[in-house]
């Protein structure tokens, strides 16, 4: 199974757009949203070109193909517009090889680990920095980073697992 990871969307169909570009050109099954899709935040100020309602018809149609979790800035009303399930706070996709514990990250990450087996990925977003790390327990900890308001020095970015491996791609 190859899954696309998408986070920290935060309302921008720019970004967006150019993230599921890259995805359609590696090919998925899935596309992972971790959190903060529609909404920009209090910390972060309104990002150039924020169109949530652009945001929703892009997602939608992809609805069959979503696993998503809610971040610290998604509300029910945003489940309100997207067909799709939102805002459980995990998921757990199993890939064959891998297990994937999905969460946005404000509420479990590698200080606060989740109730997970040994070998499972933790995939989160929330720091908008793209890491992939594995720890001394064996849990594997892999953020994409943020599609539209990356942090810390990072660039756009979006994460990818091919069936074998996890991997980082920066966006336009």
């Amino acid at each position: 199974m190859r899954i696309l990871f998408l986070s920290d969307i935060h309302g921008v169909p720019s970004t967006l757009e150019a993230a599921l570009k890259v995805g359609e050109a590696l090919g998925y099954d899935k596309i992972a949203i971790l959190g903060d899709m529609l909404y920009h935040g209090p910390r972060n100020g309104v990002p150039n070109l924020y169109d949530p309602e652009r945001v929703v018809a892009m997602l939608n149609p992809l609805k069959d193909k979503i696993v998503a979790v809610r971040g610290n800035c998604d509300a029910e009303v945003d489940q309100m517009l997207l067909e799709f399930p939102m805002m459980g706070d995990y998921a757990i996709v199993d890939a064959g090889k891998e297990k994937f514990f999905l969460t946005h990250g404000h509420l479990w990450n590698e200080y606060k680990l989740p109730p997970v087996g040994i070998g499972t990925v933790l995939a989160h977003g929330h720091t908008h920095i793209p890491e992939l790390k594995k720890l001394e327990c064996g849990l594997t900890i892999f953020n994409p980073g943020s599609v539209s308001l990356p942090k810390g020095g990072s660039r756009r970015s979006l994460g990818y697992f091919d069936g074998e491996n996890l991997h980082h791609y920066t966006i336009a």
